[in-house]
């Protein structure tokens, strides 16, 4: 009952638009018909009226249910559900005035329903200030100067540029300054830092102290897990972003990714996370076109849907020749048998491939060195050994590689070594070289 009860009020900003439309209505048809030629119109306000009460009353009843399940601004929500109760009633009262009292004042009915209408606007701007934060209207905001993208992935501010916009997509709208989910505000670093009432959310340098690293992370059927609600989810790179933030950066503002040191991968990921450098097509580019001449021009596009259907993602990082960059999610519980097959019909597109933290072994991964065209691929956080590299050695374009948290030794790394095109092989801390 209490699921049902909540769902009622998550349709609350949806039933609130009937009442304010209709009510608008009203207003359109009885002024319209202080016209002589339109004066046919009043006899259709009562009804218009009737129903934008009775549907003020429902948007009331499943706005109260809505109040109760998150922390919004306490002086705010009084004052939209003072006015939204108004509105309801005033709207009840017009109607039985319309209705019952036949010799009230024609213009002063209308002069009421003109006031009703202001109370309309009132009702309607609190509940964006709840939505949106209470500046959303703001001479501020108007003039608040958005941030320039930056023109590389090294230039990028961490907090800035990166962290802060992605907290702000994902999770704003549960955490700002007109609902405060857990007394947590994300509308700037100071408030993030300051935390909520689960304590900090962000403890520098401790991604294990980190409130907020612990939500983002957690299985997303965890009533704890961050963002809620069905909203979508953090990405990988968004995610292991935001751990280099806490973990490396100290959670400090103002720090550039070069001034950090940032190895490539975490430079992929923040090219991948602000869409930088957008080829002729729209589509990011991994570098010169002229490099690609080994891979074909065109694609079956059922051939990629086949792959995406499977679980993996899939993005189509330049369109002439098509190259393609894959991964499957973290923990997706596929065996690699399960896609194999889709993904070597595409295997001559393949640049990128991200196989990460998917319990894969050796044998498992033996199509790898079917994927003829792979540059950078990710394969740490699986129980893989030595003999990966058996797989991987003479692959021609292979540039980077990613073995953190494998068991893959000093031998494996060795032998991988002896593929002059491989220039980094990642094999230490998540963050390190």
């Amino acid at each position: 009952m209490s699921d049902f009860l909540t769902f009622l009020g998550r349709l609350h900003p949806i039933v609130v638009h009937l009442p304010i439309g209709f009510l608008l209505l009203a207003v359109l048809l009885d002024l319209a018909a202080w016209r002589a030629r339109f004066h046919y119109l009043r006899q259709a306000v009562p009804f218009v009226l009737f129903v934008g009460f009775l549907s003020a009353v429902v948007a009331c009843l499943f706005g109260y249910l809505l109040s109760l399940t998150g922390d919004y601004d306490e002086v705010l929500l009084n004052r939209h559900k003072v006015s939204g109760i108004a509105l309801a009633v005033g709207a009840g009262i017009l109607l039985y005035i319309r209705i019952r009292i036949n010799t009230f004042s024609p213009r002063i009915f209308s002069g009421l329903l003109i006031g009703m209408t202001a109370l309309i606007i009132y009702s309607g701007h609190q509940g964006g200030n709840l939505t949106h934060g209470s500046d959303y209207l703001s001479l501020q905001t108007l003039h608040q100067e958005e941030r320039e993208k930056p023109v590389s992935a090294s230039a990028a501010l961490l907090f800035e540029d990166v962290v802060h916009p992605i907290l702000k997509q994902k999770c704003g709208q549960c955490h700002g300054p007109g609902k405060k989910k857990g007394e947590l505000s994300l509308a700037s670093h100071a408030e993030l830092m300051e935390g909520g009432k689960s304590g900090p959310a962000v403890v520098p340098g401790k991604l294990a102290e980190s409130e907020l690293f612990r939500r983002i992370t957690l299985d997303p059927a965890h009533k704890e897990f961050m963002p809620t609600d069905g909203k979508t989810p953090l990405t990988a790179d968004e995610t292991n972003l935001i751990a280099y933030w806490i973990a490396q950066a100290q959670a400090e503002t103002a720090k550039s990714m070069e001034v950090l040191e940032a190895n490539d991968t975490l430079l992929m990921q923040v090219a991948s996370v602000l869409g930088l450098d957008k080829g002729p097509a729209g589509l990011p580019t991994l570098g010169n076109t002229n490099e690609y001449g080994h891979i074909p021009e065109t694609l079956d596009i059922a051939l990629v849907e086949a792959l995406r259907n499977k679980g993996l993602n899939v993005r189509l990082n330049l369109q002439k020749p098509v190259v393609l960059d894959v991964t499957l999610p973290d923990h997706s519980g596929l065996k690699a048998e399960d896609f194999r097959e889709e993904l070597l019909r595409v295997g001559n597109h393949v640049v990128w491939l991200n196989l990460s933290d998917n319990n894969f072994k050796d044998e498992d991964l033996a199509f790898l060195k079917d994927l003829p065209n792979l540059e950078k691929l990710r394969l740490e956080n699986n129980p893989l050994t030595d003999r990966i590299a058996d797989y991987l050695e003479n692959m021609p374009y292979l540039e980077a590689l990613n073995l953190n948290a494998t068991a893959v030794t000093a031998a494996g790394i060795s032998k991988l070594r002896k593929n002059p095109k491989l220039e980094r092989i990642y094999k230490e801390f998540l963050f390190g070289h």
